[in-house]
C-alpha cells in the first residue's frame, strides 16, 4: 500500500470517526453537561435564595425580639405601677383603720371618762350627804331631796 493511500483512508476514518462523535456521542455528554450547569446554577440560585430568606428570617427575628422585650418592659413597668399603686392603695387602707381605731380608743375613752366622772360625783355626792347627816345629826331622805341632790351633782 501507498502512503497516500494509507493517508488519505486514514483520513476518511478520521472524518467518519469526527462525524460519528458530532452526531451520536458528543449530544448527549453536552446534554448531560448542560444539565449538569443547569441542577449547578439551580443549586446556587437556590443557596442565594434560602440565605435571602435567612436574613430576611433573622431580620424578623429580631424584629420579634425587640418587640417582645419591649413588651416585657411594658409589662414589667405597669407590674411595678400596679404594684406601688396597690402598696399605696393599702396604706391608705391602713391609715384610716388607723385613724378609726383611734378614734374608736378616744371615743371609748372619752366614754370610760365620763363614767368615771358620773361614778365620782355620785360617790362625792353620797359622801356629801353622809357629811351633811353626820352635821345635821340626822338622816337626809334621797327622794325627798332629789331636786336637791341633783343640783350638786351638776355642780360637782
Amino acid at each position: 500500500m501507498n502512503i497516500n493511500s494509507t493517508l488519505f483512508l486514514q483520513a476518511v476514518v478520521f472524518a467518519i470517526l469526527v462525524w460519528f462523535t458530532m452526531k451520536f456521542v458528543w449530544p448527549p455528554i453536552t446534554k448531560a453537561l448542560d444539565e449538569r450547569a443547569q441542577k449547578i446554577a439551580d443549586g446556587l440560585a437556590a443557596a442565594d435564595k434560602a440565605k435571602s430568606e435567612l436574613s430576611a428570617a433573622n431580620a424578623r427575628v429580631e424584629t420579634e425580639l425587640a418587640q417582645s422585650r419591649n413588651e416585657t418592659a411594658q409589662r414589667l413597668a405597669d407590674a411595678e405601677r400596679r404594684a406601688q399603686a396597690i402598696i399605696e392603695e393599702a396604706k391608705a387602707r391602713a391609715t384610716e383603720e388607723a385613724n378609726k381605731i383611734v378614734a374608736a380608743a378616744r371615743a371609748e375613752a372619752e366614754q370610760q371618762t365620763v363614767k368615771a366622772r358620773e361614778a365620782l360625783r355620785e360617790q362625792v355626792a353620797s359622801l356629801a350627804v353622809k357629811g351633811a347627816e353626820q352635821i345635821l345629826r340626822k338622816e337626809v331622805n334621797a327622794s325627798v331631796h332629789a331636786d336637791l341632790l341633783g343640783r350638786l351633782k351638776t355642780e360637782l
